[in-house]
């Protein structure tokens, strides 16, 4: 059984967007090293983060928090064959409030955006998750019902 493979484009897109951070805390991190404010050591176990890269090295943390449960419900809806349409949308709309959330983290980092944009991501999940407990619900009662007749 499989679902709707449109669900993997906005999880490719999530995913691309986690290497981006890693680029962008990969050159915030040499830039320190560069204007002395830290030493390429001072990275094994960072106990402090310079100032220019600390945002950077959060917002990767991010991208394995809340990421890590929409990567789970679009696969669990894509092979239970319940990626339609209204999932497909939701997934998009993860995926793009991550966007915003990572270029608001790394730029101006202000909550007054950065929430909101993390509030429409968490909620986009959330409903996720409720569409696979119901299609699941209802794959559960077709078959018993199916076993039934």
């Amino acid at each position: 059984m499989s679902g709707n493979i449109a669900i993997f484009w906005p999880m490719i897109v999530q995913a691309f967007l986690t290497m981006a951070v890693y680029f962008v805390m990969f050159a915030r991190r040499k830039s320190a090293v560069a204007a002395g404010q830290a030493k390429p050591g001072d990275f094994r176990v960072p106990a402090v983060e310079p100032a220019t890269s600390s945002t950077a090295v959060r917002n990767i943390a991010n991208q394995y928090e809340l990421p890590v449960l929409f990567y789970a419900v679009c696969l669990s809806l894509y092979v239970t064959n319940g990626a339609h349409w209204l999932a497909v949308i939701l997934a998009w709309v993860f995926a793009i409030s991550r966007i915003l959330h990572a270029f608001v983290h790394l730029g101006s980092n202000d909550l007054r955006l950065r929430m909101p944009a993390f509030a429409v991501g968490f909620i986009a999940v959330l409903v996720l998750w409720l569409i696979l407990a119901f299609h699941v619900f209802n794959v559960v009662g077709a078959l018993e019902a199916a076993g039934a007749a």
